[in-house]
């Protein structure tokens, strides 16, 4: 049997410590949009809520705090180990929301709430993961996700990292291709959705600012974990000597520095479609 995401499989894999060690990093960074699905996903009356790509487990702990009985799915094996471990009321699955059975892997009622936090751009076949998810979804169901908008509009993708892509000559990710910016046009994330059968598909726009400073730290050192924390620095880093990794990590740290507010933290804008239809 072919996997369609096997390769982003072993990605995410390969990357989750990382990305599992800045969990409260990134959560702090990105907070408004959080905020922003929790809202969109309109919790109120839910009963049973699927989280996509729930990673080491944000919005499984937000979601099961307001009462809802909350399934996690990722592809990332170590990923599910966290999210277990931080939401142990949760379910959490290891399995790929585009192919998978879903009611089989987490056995129960048909989901009234499909959510994501950045968990959806990674499909092969966007629109057949959507058809998948609503299979597995009641009548009337809503979902609600958040994705990026483009490389452009998003500093998350170049602050810092582009030094290390530079160096490794990996490129940035491409908008309408599986990553991150998968999604930058709205016209084709709602061609998606209709064409998967969902209805009243709706996308707004989101600009916030991503913050990495805190009480305690001007964020330099926390946005350079984070860069660091992707894979092509790590492979990088076993290919030059410890001088010449020493000397991008100072590059690395001075590019960061060039987001430093008045204040002194570090804070760049995000660029974000908060999406919802119905099942």
């Amino acid at each position: 049997m072919s996997d369609p995401n096997g390769e982003m499989r072993a990605g995410w894999s390969e990357s989750a410590a990382g990305w599992i060690a800045n969990e409260a990093v990134i959560d702090r960074a990105v907070t408004p949009v959080t905020e922003a699905i929790l809202a969109a996903a309109e919790l109120d009356g839910a009963t049973r809520l699927l989280d996509v790509g729930c990673g080491s487990g944000t919005l499984l702990a937000e979601t099961a705090a307001r009462g809802v009985t909350a399934v996690g799915v990722d592809i990332s094996p170590p990923m599910v180990e966290a999210a277990r471990a931080r939401v142990p009321g949760a379910t959490v699955v290891i399995g790929d929301a585009q192919t998978a059975d879903l009611l089989a892997l987490a056995p129960g009622p048909p989901f009234d709430r499909v959510v994501s936090r950045f968990g959806v751009m990674f499909f092969a076949d966007p629109t057949a993961a959507f058809a998948n998810l609503r299979a597995a979804c009641s009548p009337g169901a809503r979902l609600a996700f958040v994705c990026w908008r483009s490389t452009e509009e998003n500093p998350n993708f170049t602050l810092g990292t582009r030094v290390i892509l530079a160096r490794s000559g990996e490129p940035l990710p491409v908008s309408g291709e599986p990553g991150p910016t998968a999604f930058a046009d709205s016209a084709r994330v709602r061609e998606i959705l209709t064409g998967a059968g969902w209805s009243a598909a709706a996308v707004r726009p989101l600009d916030f600012s991503v913050r990495y400073g805190s009480a305690d730290s001007d964020g330099v050192e926390d946005r350079l974990a984070f860069v660091l924390s992707r894979t092509p620095a790590e492979r990088l880093r076993a290919s030059i000597t410890s001088q010449e990794w020493a000397d991008l990590i100072e590059d690395v740290r001075a590019d960061i520095r060039t987001a430093l507010t008045d204040d002194g933290v570090v804070e760049f804008p995000g660029a974000v479609w908060v999406v919802t239809a119905r099942a």
